[in-house]
């Protein structure tokens, strides 16, 4: 198919399909789009200039406009060419326009399956919501992104990472900000199922731990954007040093993410004070759950007895309990019941 071709759309009230000339379907041109197309472009429009982020921008104001448009029609539209168009598409993870449109298609399909193509999942809660919606959005906000992130990860790299650590020598992990406190946790993690590691959350310890990896080290740097340049500076020391590493980050041209040998992708908005924007640590948290998970089937024994071993260790310290019933549990949680405590905390 000619890429300046203009294939078919056939739209119905729930589905569209979009043929080229020879009739084959839209799965001819199957990519994985479900990170959707408006949630790529706002996560790389930061990394983009002149004439891609023009393009980038008319297609998140108007992102039907590759159903209705020819590659040339939209390079007019966007004061570029149909050349440069097809650059766009091939930046963002697509083969060429059709394709392109055909990740577009998809994801109009799913948001008509949800009533509309901006739904209030990605919408910025107001001061007049109630508390009920203001929890709806969070609650719609979190799982699309996680639905999203857990589509884009990347399995195969999952388990060749879990596998690099559990035969590492040493972990660095590097986190600014928000990020410095999933350093932590991560570092928590891999620690209690005896994995040699540390994390720095200031950049001049950072680069002090960097410089002392090694070929047999792993370091991973943390940061939602992918534009925090402490995380960045850490990280691009540590592979001077020889280190293998991996950036964990939202957008997967940005700057972190090409410093690393390994990237692991999440999938959320970057959008101020959105709901969207505070599921980063959740995708966050998926990515790193799962790379913790996979890393104790490396060597499921050791795992094991480190848990059990911490476990044990910290029983003491925790006050004893009586297992409820589901139904008491619920009772406990009436209103009338939450009412009475609320009495007595009077």
């Amino acid at each position: 198919m000619y890429e300046n071709s203009f294939p078919t759309t056939l739209i119905c009230k729930k589905w569209i399909f979009i043929v080229d000339f020879e009739g084959s379907t839209a799965t001819h041109f199957a990519v994985d789009s479900a990170v959707g197309v408006v949630n790529r472009l706002k996560a790389q429009l930061p990394e983009m200039s002149g004439a891609m982020s023009k393009i980038a921008r008319y297609l998140i104001e108007k992102p039907l406009a590759p159903l209705e448009l020819s590659i040339k029609e939209l390079a007019d539209e966007t004061g570029t060419s149909a050349a440069t168009v097809t650059r766009f598409c091939r930046l963002i993870g697509y083969t060429g326009y059709a394709p392109f449109r055909v990740g577009v298609a998809s994801d109009l399909g799913r948001s008509d399956a949800r009533e509309s193509w901006k739904t209030d999942i990605g919408r910025a809660f107001g001061p007049d919501d109630s508390p009920r919606d203001v929890l709806s959005t969070l609650m719609n906000a979190h799982a699309r992104s996680l639905q999203e992130t857990a589509a884009v990860l990347d399995l195969r790299l999952m388990k060749n990472l879990a596998r690099r650590i559990a035969l590492s020598e040493h972990v660095d992990i590097y986190g600014i900000g928000g990020s410095a406190v999933m350093a932590k946790e991560l570092q928590n993690r891999l620690y209690r199922i005896g994995i040699p590691c540390h994390h720095c959350t200031e950049v001049y310890a950072g680069l002090t731990s960097a410089s002392l990896q090694n070929s047999q080290c792993i370091a991973i740097g943390i940061s939602n954007t992918g534009r925090t340049e402490e995380t960045i500076q850490m990280l691009r020391q540590a592979g001077l040093a020889g280190a293998t590493t991996v950036a964990l980050s939202n957008n997967p041209n940005s700057t972190l993410a090409e410093s690393a040998d390994f990237q692991i992708t999440t999938s959320v908005h970057e959008q101020f004070l959105q709901p969207d924007d505070l599921s980063a640590k959740h995708v966050q948290l998926l990515a790193m759950d799962l790379l913790y998970l996979l890393l104790a089937q490396e060597n499921f024994p050791r795992a094991t007895s480190q848990l059990a071993a911490s476990a044990m260790a910290v029983a003491p310290h925790r006050r004893p309990g009586r297992a409820i019933s589901a139904a008491e549990h619920m009772a406990r949680l009436t209103p009338h019941s939450v009412d009475r405590k609320r009495k007595n905390l009077a």
